[in-house]
C-alpha cells in the first residue's frame, strides 16, 4: 500500500489559470475557450483542437511546444509526457513536488479538457473490424482524465461539453477558480466516465460475454421491499414518469408503477381504458367510451383488492373518472394528464401519490435485469403486442369454428392483460372487461379457478366470455374447466405435445381457439 504524505490541506478555492483542452467532440469548445480566455486562462491544446481555437483568434500553446516532442505515429502519441503529466500531477502544496517541477522547467496545469474518441459508435456498425475498433480506442485522454481527477485537490477536469456553462458560471462568481466541491463533483464524473468507456472496450472484445452496467444512484429509498432491507434507486426514470404529489415513492410503489405503466402501454392509443393493480397484478382491467365507464369495469372485475392499489389510465384523467377513483382509498394514480381541477382535487389527500406519466414505456431501450444466486439474467424486454390487426395477422385459428368480430376484439384485449400477469396467468374477458384474473399459481387449472371464483364474487356472467393463457393448455382439462365456466373463445400460444387433444376438446365444446405462437411468461 502507498503511504500518505502528511501535507498541509489544499485549498478550497484554486484559480484556473491554465487550461489543456483536447476533444474529439467540439460541441462548445470555442465558446468554452473564450470563456475561459476572458478569465486570464492560458490555453494548451493539440491538433484539430488548437486549430479550432486558433482559427477562432485565440491564443493557443501547443503541446509538442512544451514537450519539445512533435506528435507522433500519426497522433496515437501526443501528451504522454512529463512535461504534461508532471504539470497535472504535481501536488500544490507539496514542496518537493514544487521543487522537482521548477528544476524540470514544466509549469502546472490546473483544468484538463478532454473527451474521448467515439468507441462505441465506431464499433456499433455491422461490418466493424477490430483494426477500425483498436484505432478508436483513446489512451492520451483517458490518461490526462485519471490523472487531473486523481489531482482533484488542485485539479479540475471536464469531461463532458455539459459541465461548460456550470464551470464557466463558477469561474465568474470565484475570481477565476473553482471550489474543492466542484472539483471532486468533476472528477467523479470523469472517472466515471473512464469507466463506462473502459467497459464498452471490454463488451466489444469479449463479444458481450461480460455483462456489466454502471448507473447513478437516483434515489436512496427508505427501506427494500421490507424494513429491515437496505434499498436505492439507479438509473433515470425522470423521463418516464414524475410524481407531482404525495410522499416520494417506496421500493414497492416503484415496482407497482413500472408493473402499470408496461400495462397501460399495451393500451396506448386505443380506447379509453383503466387498470387497477395490486403487487404488480393487475386485479381488473376496462376499456369503454369514456374513463368512468372503464373505470366501473375494471374495478367490478374484483370489489376486493383494489384498495390501497394502483390506478392507471391511458388517456387524460377528467373529474368523473376522478371522483369514481376517490370512493375508496387508492395509493397512486398514474396518468399522461390531468384535466381542469383534478389535479387540486385528488391532492386533497396527503396519503396518495399522483404520478403524470411523461413517455412510454416501450420507449425503455434498458434491458431486463434480475439477480440471483450467485449472478444475473439478463434479457431483452417483452416489446408491446402492437395493433389487433397485427396480432391477428401473427395468429393461427386451429378450430373449426373461426372468432366473431367481437370475439376477436375480447381476445385481443384478454392477450394484452395476461401478458402482464404473473404466471400461470389465466385471464377471462368479455366486452372489454376482465371479468376473471388468475395469477401466479402453482397450476394452470388453480388460476383458472381462482379467476372464476373472483368473478363469481362480483356476481360477473362468464356465459360468452373469452379467456387468455400466458403459455400452452398442457392437457385439454384446463380449456374444459374454461368452457364448463363459459368460454367460447381462446387464445393461447399453442406449442403442448397434447395440441391436437386441446384442439379437439375445443372443437367439441365450439369454442374458437387461435394459437400465438408465442407465450408471455412473467416469472
Amino acid at each position: 500500500m502507498i503511504t500518505v504524505k502528511n501535507l498541509p490541506e489544499p485549498n478550497n478555492l484554486y484559480p484556473i489559470r491554465r487550461a489543456l483542452l483536447s476533444v474529439f467532440d467540439k460541441s462548445g469548445i470555442v465558446a468554452f475557450a473564450k470563456g475561459l480566455h476572458s478569465h486570464g486562462v492560458e490555453l494548451i491544446s493539440t491538433g484539430g483542437t488548437a486549430k479550432a481555437l486558433s482559427d477562432a483568434g485565440l491564443p493557443v500553446i501547443s503541446v509538442d511546444s512544451l514537450s519539445g516532442y512533435p506528435e507522433i505515429l500519426g497522433g496515437r502519441v501526443k501528451t504522454l509526457h512529463p512535461a504534461i503529466h508532471g504539470g497535472l500531477l504535481a501536488r500544490r502544496t507539496d514542496v518537493d513536488d514544487l521543487t522537482e517541477l521548477k528544476s524540470q522547467g514544466i509549469q502546472e496545469i490546473d483544468l484538463v479538457v478532454v473527451n474521448l474518441y467515439p468507441f462505441e459508435k465506431a464499433t456499433a456498425v455491422a461490418d466493424v473490424t477490430d483494426a477500425i475498433a483498436i484505432e478508436n480506442i483513446d489512451i492520451g485522454g483517458p490518461t490526462m482524465i485519471r490523472a487531473a481527477a486523481k489531482n482533484f485537490f488542485y485539479v479540475a477536469v471536464a469531461s463532458s461539453p455539459s459541465q461548460y456553462d456550470a464551470i464557466l458560471g463558477e469561474m465568474k462568481e470565484n475570481q477565476g477558480g473553482l471550489s474543492m466541491a466542484t472539483r471532486r463533483d468533476l472528477a467523479t464524473a470523469a472517472f466515471s466516465h473512464t469507466a463506462d468507456y473502459d467497459a464498452a472496450v471490454t463488451r466489444y472484445f469479449t463479444g458481450q460475454k461480460e455483462f456489466s452496467v454502471r448507473v447513478p444512484l437516483q434515489q436512496t429509498l427508505r427501506y427494500g421491499e421490507n424494513p429491515h432491507q437496505e434499498a436505492g434507486l439507479y438509473g433515470d426514470t425522470s423521463p418516464f414518469f414524475t410524481t407531482l404529489h404525495g410522499k416520494e415513492l417506496s421500493f414497492n410503489n416503484l415496482l407497482d408503477v413500472h408493473a402499470a405503466l408496461t400495462l397501460i402501454t399495451e393500451f396506448e392509443g386505443g380506447a379509453p381504458t383503466v387498470a387497477i393493480l395490486k403487487h404488480t397484478n393487475p386485479c381488473g382491467v376496462g376499456t369503454g367510451p369514456s374513463l368512468e365507464k372503464a373505470y366501473h369495469k375494471a374495478f367490478s372485475t374484483d370489489r376486493q383488492s383494489p384498495f390501497g392499489g394502483i390506478v392507471v389510465v391511458n388517456q387524460p384523467l377528467d373529474m368523473k373518472t376522478a371522483l369514481a377513483i376517490d370512493q375508496i382509498f387508492t395509493e397512486i394514480i398514474i396518468a399522461p394528464a390531468f384535466e381542469a381541477g383534478v389535479l387540486e382535487f385528488l391532492s386533497e389527500k396527503k396519503n396518495r401519490r399522483l404520478i403524470k406519466q411523461l413517455a412510454s414505456a416501450s420507449t425503455d431501450t434498458t434491458k431486463d435485469v434480475r439477480s440471483v444466486v450467485g449472478g444475473f439474467l439478463v434479457q431483452d424486454r417483452d416489446a408491446s403486442l402492437g395493433t389487433v390487426e397485427e396480432l391477428k395477422a401473427r395468429c393461427t385459428v386451429v378450430t373449426k369454428r373461426q372468432p366473431t368480430a367481437e370475439e376477436w376484439s375480447d381476445l385481443d384485449f384478454a392477450w394484452r392483460v395476461a401478458k402482464n400477469v404473473k404466471s400461470n396467468a389465466i385471464v377471462y374477458v368479455k366486452n372489454g372487461q376482465t371479468i376473471g384474473v388468475g395469477a401466479g399459481q402453482m397450476s394452470r387449472i388453480d388460476s383458472s379457478e381462482i379467476a372464476v371464483s373472483k368473478g363469481a364474487k362480483s356476481e360477473l356472467d362468464f356465459k360468452g366470455c373469452v379467456v387468455a393463457s400466458d403459455a400452452f393448455f398442457p392437457f385439454a382439462d384446463g380449456l374444459l374447466e374454461a368452457a364448463q365456466s363459459g368460454a367460447i373463445a381462446a387464445i393461447q400460444p399453442g406449442g403442448s405435445i397434447r395440441d391436437e387433444e386441446v384442439i379437439e376438446a375445443a372443437n367439441n365444446n365450439g369454442i374458437a381457439m387461435v394459437f400465438t405462437g408465442k407465450r408471455h411468461f412473467r416469472h
